[in-house]
């Protein structure tokens, strides 16, 4: 990978001499760095800020300053998003190495000075890792994910670790508090990876990695007007990250466009002996995923639609599905435009997806065991003495005591297994029958409900979070799937439409999505959070 980085950066060489000198001159009069008050950061993309490093018009540590100051304003402030729980304290130091490697030698790989907003359950040598829980506060692992050290090694800075649900469940913890939806701040921003949603939306950051066991990073990318891709499992190691649930883990992007989606997975997939199941990944790989990407990508695909709804507890009859689903079917009508063939189809036991998934109990505690013992030093050693602590929140020790006492030896395990597998075949036995490329529906048929008063403090709180889920369903097969902003309810919140295709075709389905991206330009910022000083 380092080899393709330094093709790149040779490129380059013949205009970063002119920028040498020119910086050269610079700092030998005693001039300031250029900072990023003349360059708009909000809904910048990574090409945008490269384009502007190379003119001259921008340094990275400009650039960073002006992330920190929305951060302040927004996070801290204003509507007080909460979607960050700690700021790296050397971020315009970091930035200021990085101008000094740009002026010597150009851009030090495809994520040069990117600002990253990292979900804190991936562990970082220079940040506290705390998994969104006060158990956890300041905790310093003194080591990377390999996920951190592959963006590290691209040039990428990290300028934030994200707020999360405790534990990666729901969007609240005792670590941090509420994360809010930054469409609506009366709603939620979904979960777990919601405070890297709301940040990059709100343009707090330019990308952002969150991690999805059954959602989290489909659900609050959709609910945040962002691209959001879940891989096929065996394609981003995940050492470094607390686990979940081992056969449903993965990390992946969050970003605003599709295209810097790409780029981030070109720089964390791949094969890491650390996290032996990446191995499937050899020899599925392209040389990069931004080649799939192409206005008319969709021309002669075959997408099947699935209508029926996964949450069986939805009401089809409500407002906020009518919503949902009017913004869907102008979906299906613009894939049509765009040259897809698109039919509806019906995947046998589609019905039962949410509740299999569920069942799978079994595998937390002993991985939650095995990785806690792995760390330098950690506070809690067991997912037991957590629970026992009494400081977890009451929604997440409700559905921690479940866990308990359980392992992958028990009979239920095996009836969990056996299930899953059923959907897997009739899920790809679907695609066959039909010659499908994808399949294609609503991340979730209903907007996301208004956060309850007591969330924090009630084991049960009536917020009806979740409702409408049809996220289930890549986890349980283990293939990828990618959700794109596809507009807005009236009352102005996203919806997500969501692709399904089979294992390691994250090419084709980037493709899909930008095609569709660049035909109907669905993606807006938020009002709460416009450009600073303007």
């Amino acid at each position: 990978m380092k080899d393709r980085f330094l093709l790149k950066r040779t490129a380059l060489v013949p205009f970063a001499l002119i920028l040498t000198l020119t910086s050269a001159f610079a700092l030998a009069a005693g001039t300031a760095p250029l900072r990023a008050q003349a360059f708009a950061i909000e809904e910048t993309t990574i090409a945008d800020v490269h384009a502007a490093f190379q003119s001259g018009g921008l340094t990275c540590e400009g650039l960073v300053e002006t992330y920190l100051a929305r951060i302040d304003a927004y996070d801290r402030q204003g509507p007080r998003l909460n979607s960050i729980a700690v700021v790296n304290p050397r971020a315009l130091e970091e930035a200021r190495t990085l101008d000094a490697a740009f002026a010597s030698g150009g851009l030090t790989g495809p994520l040069h000075c990117i600002p990253v907003l990292l979900k804190d359950q991936v562990e970082t040598s220079d940040m506290p890792t705390t998994y969104g829980s006060a158990l956890f506060t300041g905790y310093m692992s003194e080591r990377d994910g390999t996920i951190v050290t592959r963006m590290k090694d691209a040039g990428a800075l990290i300028i934030a670790k994200t707020n999360m649900g405790e534990f990666a469940s729901r969007y609240v913890g005792s670590g941090f508090g509420i994360i809010r939806n930054a469409y609506d701040t009366q709603r939620n921003p979904s979960g777990s990876s919601g405070g890297t949603g709301s940040g990059v939306a709100a343009n707090l950051g330019m990308i952002g990695i969150g991690e999805d066991t059954g959602g989290s990073i489909r659900g609050p990318a959709a609910v945040a007007s962002l691209v959001g891709l879940r891989p096929t499992l065996p394609l981003v190691s995940r050492f470094g990250m607390m686990p979940a649930n081992p056969t449903t883990d993965t990390m992946g992007p969050m970003t605003r466009t599709v295209m810097d989606a790409a780029i981030l997975l070109d720089v964390i997939a791949g094969y890491d002996a650390n996290d032996p199941v990446t191995a499937y990944s050899v020899g599925q790989i392209p040389e990069s995923y931004t080649a799939a990407l192409a206005a008319r990508a969709l021309a002669g695909a075959r997408i099947g639609v699935i209508r029926e709804p996964m949450d069986r507890s939805v009401d089809t009859s409500s407002e906020g599905f009518r919503q949902v689903r009017a913004r869907i079917e102008a979906a299906l009508g613009a894939l049509r435009d765009l040259g897809a063939e698109v039919m509806d189809v019906e995947i046998p036991g589609i019905e039962g997806v949410s509740a299999i998934f569920g069942a799978n109990t079994y595998e937390t505690e002993e991985v939650t065991d095995e990785y806690l013992a792995e760390l330098r030093d950690p506070p809690y050693r067991t997912l037991a003495s957590i629970l026992l602590s009494g400081r977890v929140n009451p929604w997440r020790a409700a559905g921690m005591a479940d866990l308990l006492g359980k392992t992958t030896r028990d009979p239920g395990y095996l009836e969990y297994l056996l299930a899953r597998d059923r959907v897997r075949e009739d899920v790809i036995a679907t695609m066959a029958e039909h010659d499908l490329d994808a399949f294609v529906y609503a991340t979730f048929d209903q907007p996301p409900a208004l956060i309850a008063e007591d969330v924090e403090t009630n084991p049960a709180p009536a917020d009806r979070y979740a409702l409408g889920d049809n996220r289930s369903l890549s986890p349980l097969t283990a293939f990828p799937a990618l959700t794109v902003p596809a507009g807005f309810t009236d009352d102005g919140l996203p919806v997500g439409l969501e692709f399904l295709g089979r294992p390691f075709t994250e090419a084709m389905l980037l493709g899909f999505g930008y095609a569709f991206e660049q035909a109907t330009n669905h993606r807006r910022p938020p009002p709460t959070a416009p450009p600073l000083g303007r």
